[in-house]
């Protein structure tokens, strides 16, 4: 038996094989068996049409025009007439080439299985709001702050002397900073902490309202003297905006559980 490996992951793979699906239609493969070309229907009605020809216009059939709809038909009529060539059916019974036809199969089952899949195990309401729930309580504070940015350590400290001696933060910054909040008395407004580096993130998460670093917090642009003028929890987008994101998340979650748990069976009889 054939064991296949749990590091693979599901989305991946399905993206691959989504992808060697559409190559395959794009490419016209055509089936290894004569009988199968002679019996298939592939009149403008037929669901052969209708696939090969939204394939080939990268629209529903419906919305093509007559002149599109001609020539899809051409091009499938052609791929079908080469298809029944005796040289056709000969590479058809190659190894490479029944190897591809093989996969083509394998992909459209398991993309039409995904689909089924999917459509009956939606995401619950229940589901999407506790999702939502989990999502809104990781949300992080936000601070509003100030900084003063200077080239070496020693300015930092110096300017933190000053402002433990009783200084106005915003004139310091006003006269000191080289980073462009400067002229704005180092004002920084309302920022999420994963919106700055992290050095300057942590500092400012330990400060308390009104409080100022009492020593100087190095980053890639220099060093900082910060002052965290106030906090308040984070807003969580409404969850209008983010349902079908976290729709779409479930479901392909639900999806990927029922492959590890056929992928855990088969390992299990290997």
């Amino acid at each position: 038996m054939i064991s296949i490996s749990r590091s693979n992951k599901v989305g991946t793979r399905f993206a691959a094989l989504a992808l060697s699906l559409s190559v395959a239609l794009a490419t016209g493969c055509a089936p290894a068996q004569q009988e199968t070309v002679q019996e298939l229907d592939r009149s403008e009605d037929s669901e052969l049409f209708s696939v090969f020809a939204a394939s080939q216009l990268r629209k529903p059939l419906e919305q093509a025009s007559p002149e599109e709809r001609a020539s899809a038909m051409e091009q499938l009529t052609d791929l079908y007439l080469i298809a029944s060539t005796d040289r056709a059916v000969e590479l058809g019974k190659g190894e490479n080439v029944r190897a591809q036809i093989e996969l083509q199969r394998v992909v459209t089952l398991f993309n039409a299985f995904a689909v089924d899949f999917l459509e009956s195990n939606p995401a619950t309401e229940e589901e999407i709001l506790a999702a939502y729930s989990e999502q809104t309580a990781l949300v992080p504070t936000e601070f509003k702050a100030r900084h003063i940015l200077v080239e070496t350590e020693d300015a930092a400290k110096g300017l933190i002397e000053e402002l433990q001696g009783g200084a106005d933060f915003v004139e310091l910054a006003k006269q000191h900073s080289t980073g462009p909040t400067g002229p704005a008395g180092g004002d920084l407004g309302w920022f999420a902490p994963q919106t700055m580096v992290k050095e300057f993130s942590d500092a400012v998460a330990v400060l308390d309202d009104g409080g100022f670093t009492p020593a100087p917090v190095q980053t890639q642009f220099g060093w900082h003297v910060i002052l965290r003028e106030d906090s308040r929890e984070g807003t969580a987008p409404p969850l209008d905006g983010v349902r079908e994101v976290i729709q779409r998340k479930i479901e392909q979650e639900k999806f990927s559980k029922y492959v590890e748990d056929l992928r855990g069976g088969t390992e299990e009889q290997s």
